[in-house]
């Protein structure tokens, strides 16, 4: 397994939607494990494809109830009203806001090994299933901020984006020894 390199707002893939996989191969597989490797080491709760550079449609999830992979991810249902909880994003560093997402949402995907399953999640878990998918649609959470917080957001960011050469972001070996002592924070 290896870390890779997450790519930040103004990297064009982000913005991309992704591409159905036809079928989950040993290649892909490689690409999972490498996914949670770099999520886990850059402190997060989930990762898509976009943020290492792929275009397949996969994302991977650990909200402390043990990791999950998806693939072809689709929300078949949502409910239990809204919830608004602070997000993050790997992909935007030090960047956060209030988002107002659906409190459950069910997903159907493929696992790592090509099988159908369905996951239910609320709270946590569902606001990142929520998070996740929208990357692979190349909608990132700044889009649903009001005009003003994303303008403000987006003013911090220009500070920041000098920190990021190619729109890259490389994680540290202070970042994965900070990982082993601090709970994850973004999704």
């Amino acid at each position: 397994m290896s870390i890779l390199e997450i790519h930040v707002l103004g990297s064009p893939i982000l913005r991309e939607v992704t591409t159905p996989v036809a079928q989950v191969t040993d290649d892909l597989r490689r690409l999972i494990d490498d996914m949670f490797e770099t999520m886990y080491a850059a402190n997060g709760v989930g990762i898509a494809a976009p943020q290492v550079g792929r275009s397949e449609r996969i994302t991977v999830i650990d909200v402390g109830q043990g990791p999950i992979a998806l693939v072809n991810p689709e929300i078949v249902s949502s409910g239990g009203g809204t919830q608004r909880g602070e997000e993050g994003c790997l992909s935007i560093p030090e960047i956060y806001g209030d988002v107002e997402r659906a409190a459950e949402v069910t997903v159907r995907a493929l696992n790592a090994q090509g099988e159908p399953f369905e996951v239910t999640g609320t709270e946590l878990l569902a606001r990142c299933l929520q998070h996740e998918i929208d990357h692979l649609h190349g909608r990132l959470f700044i889009d649903y901020l009001s005009l003003l917080k994303r303008r403000s957001a987006m003013s911090k960011w220009e500070k920041l984006k000098k920190d990021f050469p190619g729109n890259r972001r490389t994680v540290s070996a202070q970042e994965v020894a900070e990982h082993a002592t601090k709970p994850d924070e973004e999704l």
